[in-house]
């Protein structure tokens, strides 16, 4: 790597966990890509995709949101983007960034251009990209989803659901089955100098980027460093989940992975098997107290791009 140039970084991801790697990666470098999941299909999201049969766009105006600088105008622009309409009406409960989205979008036939757009008007500190340019919809299979049948292998349908489950998420699958993903995704991750895999919810933000080929292709083969940032605490569908176990899921679901990193909250890397399970695939484990100050279970943008910083090598 040039000592004349920051590193290029690819996140990996969606909702709030990207939300919070991309708060922390531009406090490292300017040279950053996100590429979303585009598998919501709840809330304005959801409202958005059906009537207008696109992409989801809430969960790219997160990162895009992230991605704005820490000065007024950059700060203000973030919050104009995640205000929504309120209401019950027609607009009530949409978010002004996913109608601003959506309006460039029927102007525009490159969704991908549309969002390049938004960046710059919003002077963002990197790109934002869809894994893949058609709309994906999220299926698993559970157990425990029936009480009169705990051990019956259930499906449910849809990201929204799936997030909520309570029932023991066992794998998930895109539909339509091995979608495309997106050109500029693929050339991006092969280019960069770091790839960043998680937070996020883990069925539903983290796991779907490695099950389409090309791109889980294009991370298993970059010469990029590969790193993992786990959950500060199991969500609601890996309730229950040991930290090694979310790195099983990872492998189950893209056989030959192999890791060079994983950071891990202080607090979530008392599991005795996550070091050695780490070491399986080839990487080292980084503790550190990453965990927001007020005590929540997100990472703190600050403790979080110190890491970084150093994992990377800026």
């Amino acid at each position: 790597m040039s000592l004349h140039r920051l590193p290029s970084v690819v996140a990996l991801g969606g909702g709030h966990g990207l939300s919070a790697s991309l708060s922390a990666l531009r406090r490292v470098t300017d040279h950053l890509t996100a590429v979303v999941t585009v598998a919501d299909d709840g809330g304005s999201s959801g409202r958005l995709r059906d009537e207008f049969d696109i992409l989801p766009p809430g969960d790219l105006r997160m990162a895009l949101a992230a991605l704005c600088s820490d000065d007024h105008v950059g700060r203000t622009w973030a919050s104009v983007l995640q205000a929504r309409f309120p209401g019950d009406g027609p607009l009530g409960g949409h978010a002004i960034g996913n109608l601003l989205i959506a309006g460039l979008w029927q102007q525009l036939d490159d969704p991908v251009e549309a969002l390049d757009m938004v960046a710059d008007l919003l002077r963002t500190r990197g790109r934002v990209l869809p894994m893949s340019a058609v709309p994906l919809e999220i299926e698993a299979d559970v157990v425990g989803l029936d009480p009169i049948a705990p051990d019956e292998v259930c499906t449910l349908a849809g990201q929204a659901t799936i997030a909520k489950t309570r029932a023991t998420v066992e794998n998930v699958r895109l539909i339509p089955d091995r979608p495309p993903a997106h050109p500029a995704v693929v050339e991006a991750v092969r280019a960069a100098d770091s790839v960043v895999l998680g937070p996020g919810s883990w069925f539903t933000s983290v796991i779907p980027h490695l099950l389409v080929p090309d791109l889980a292709k294009a991370v298993l083969e970059t010469d990029a460093q590969r790193i993992l940032v786990l959950n500060i605490a199991p969500a609601d569908e890996t309730d229950g989940f040991s930290p090694s176990r979310h790195i099983e899921l990872l492998a189950e679901h893209a056989p030959g992975l192999t890791l060079d990193v994983v950071i891990a909250d202080s607090s979530f890397a008392s599991d005795e098997h996550l070091a050695p399970y780490v070491t399986s695939m080839g990487g080292r484990l980084v503790t550190a107290d990453v965990r927001s100050r007020d005590g929540s279970t997100t990472h703190d943008p600050n403790r979080l791009a110190a890491v970084f910083s150093e994992v990377i090598g800026v």
